[in-house]
């Protein structure tokens, strides 16, 4: 028989165990990136979490981009998650549409980050004038380049189309190939497509072409396939980029058999995984091709969003408010070496790419979040392997834009 105390005791522990388990909020995040950097950004950011909120039960599933994408709309119909990474701008729309993101104007509308902080972003989080999700970072695309070959061939950074294809001549006449490319996976050609339409068109034909309003045979995106082949002759790249993935397609850049490369700002840290300095590697922004346009940039974002399906969107949402702080967006994107998108955060003024990143993207007339994820995705598909066709075969063009035309007339 146990004593009274002994009793008393039993029934505190039991008790305390019942209230444990009450109050332990299971809080299920899935998150889409493996590699150290990345991981260690958003791992940091849990563990700061947990500091501030020690009663939720934090739990991660965290897997490689292309398992995720791979499996979200199975999650997000049958055993969603509460908060999940994805895309914003039409990559979140298929989700937004079928009801299995959570709208969160709300919160945006009621946090004093997300309120007056986010607006250069916020349009990319909105739709049907409502937004869905917080991001978390972004960052800069434009032309990465080695310095030190640009500076024993005597060549500056170029500002204009016209000294883009001069500098380009000087480079094949010392057996340099100006550009280093792997298309192997498609996206990487998409790039080159968006700053040349942008630099050519402008930002709004860009989101004409990828919202269907406008024609892949129209004169204006012909003009810019126009630039491409001027490009594709005089500024040419690699050979069998097709067979290369963008990670692949550092090796000719960083053993000098090509100067530039047009691609996003996560790709520093692979080029100094293959042994350059900063010393070595630089940026600008890609040149100027139409005079006295408005400069637009490729910036695309990564964000959290909450499942329709979410149980725990309390705890949800703090994590959402918490992830919007600017002391947790300067962190995570110091961790990354990107730009957090809160307005008031710090940017990492030690790394001169996110200096130049930021100034570039702070001054620009628009912001472009990447022609797969402005375009359906079903349109991005087709238009990527015409992209790429057409670095392999010019003079398929008539053929590849008139066979965009039938995937857009049955896209849209």
């Amino acid at each position: 028989m146990l004593k009274p105390i002994a009793k008393l005791a039993s029934l505190a522990g039991a008790l305390a165990l019942i209230t444990s388990v009450a109050t332990a909020r299971d809080l299920v995040i899935n998150f889409d990136d493996l590699n150290p950097g990345p991981k260690k950004g958003f791992d940091d950011a849990v563990e700061a979490f947990k500091a501030a909120y020690p009663d939720i039960n934090v739990i991660v599933n965290n897997t490689d981009r292309e398992a995720h994408k791979t499996a979200i709309r199975n999650f997000l119909t049958n055993d969603a998650p509460d908060v999940t990474s994805w895309y914003p701008g039409n990559r979140m729309a298929p989700f937004v549409d079928a009801g299995l993101f959570t709208d969160i104007s709300d919160l945006w509308a009621s946090d004093e980050n997300l309120s007056t902080n986010f607006e250069a972003i916020k349009p990319t989080m909105t739709r049907d004038g409502k937004q869905w999700g917080v991001p978390y970072s972004y960052y800069q695309w434009g032309v990465y380049y080695r310095k030190d070959i640009f500076d024993k061939l005597s060549l500056d950074e170029p500002k204009t189309w016209d000294e883009l294809l001069s500098a380009c001549d000087v480079m094949k006449e010392n057996g340099v190939t100006p550009f280093s490319i792997g298309t192997k996976f498609l996206w990487t050609a998409a790039g080159v497509f968006d700053y040349l339409n942008l630099r050519t068109n402008g930002y709004d034909v860009h989101n004409g072409l990828t919202a269907g309003e406008i024609k892949y045979t129209d004169d204006r995106i012909r003009a810019t396939f126009a630039n491409w082949g001027t490009m594709l002759e005089r500024c040419s790249f690699v050979k069998n980029h097709a067979t290369m993935s963008w990670q692949e397609a550092i090796a000719p850049f960083a053993n000098g058999d090509a100067a530039m490369y047009v691609m996003g700002n996560f790709a520093v840290d692979g080029f100094k995984n293959a042994d350059l300095t900063e010393d070595q590697i630089d940026f600008f922004q890609f040149p100027e091709i139409t005079p006295g346009l408005a400069r637009a940039e490729e910036a695309p974002a990564d964000a959290l969003f909450i499942p329709a399906k979410a149980k725990n969107k309390e705890d949800a949402r703090l994590f959402l408010s918490f992830v919007a702080q600017a002391d947790t967006q300067s962190q995570w994107n110091k961790t990354i070496g990107q730009l957090p998108p809160n307005s008031a955060a710090a940017i990492n003024e030690d790394d001169k790419f996110i200096v130049e990143g930021f100034a570039t993207v702070s001054t620009a007339s628009g912001l472009a979040q990447f022609f797969d994820r402005d375009a359906p995705a079903a349109m991005a598909k087709a238009g990527m392997e015409g992209f790429q066709k057409f670095m392999l075969e010019p003079e398929s063009l008539d053929e590849i834009l008139e066979n965009l035309d039938k995937v857009q007339a049955e896209v849209y």
